[in-house]
């Protein structure tokens, strides 16, 4: 099934992603090259869940009646999206759900999806993880010093820039690194 929009929260400002840390522009190229509108909020974190709900409104009023989540195995996500999604009336689908977390790894770089680190929790792991394609070597590396390599525990988020979903790569090229909220983020153009 062809995703119909892809919803991303950015900060208040509306400047970047509010997990990821990327940028508008880099976000437009992704939906453009998977096939999908995208469609944005900006919000705090007080406000999420008000201004999220918001969003899923006005997609259901599109006629979208299922939201699809990427969460693994956190009860309280899992919790957090049953919650919201039945507060107004949609599905909510967990397709990766209570799914092996390195099964689900090894699937996504077989199945030839492209990411890179673009944020990495401070004291988890270091900096120098940021913009490093996840390969098998890379989820070995990880396992090797303790870190959840499926990231689910928010150690570490990607960017996704192909794959079977995309009509073509979404090039990019690092232009900094930044610290916000105890993240170290790769800014990407």
């Amino acid at each position: 099934m062809q995703p119909t929009a892809l919803l991303t929260m950015l900060v208040e400002d509306g400047s970047r992603s509010r997990s990821h840390g990327l940028s508008t522009d880099i976000l437009r190229r992704q939906a453009a090259s998977v096939g999908t509108k995208l469609v944005t909020r900006s919000t705090s974190w007080e406000r999420y869940e008000a201004n999220f709900l918001d969003a899923v409104r006005e997609l259901k009023e599109e006629g979208i009646s299922v939201g699809v989540f990427g969460d693994i195995d956190l009860e309280q996500h899992r919790e957090w999206v049953d919650r919201v999604c039945s507060s107004i009336g949609l599905k909510a689908a967990l397709p990766l759900w209570k799914c092996a977390r390195h099964q689900i790894l090894q699937e996504f770089i077989s199945s030839g999806f492209k990411a890179a680190i673009v944020s990495v929790k401070d004291g988890f792991l270091d900096r120098s993880f940021l913009g490093r394609m996840l390969d098998n070597a890379l989820v070995e590396e990880m396992e090797e010093i303790g870190i959840d390599a499926s990231g689910e525990e928010g150690e570490y988020h990607t960017f996704v820039s192909d794959g079977p979903l995309f009509s073509a790569r979404v090039e990019h090229s690092a232009k900094g690194v930044r610290f916000s909220d105890g993240y170290w983020f790769l800014d990407l153009g």
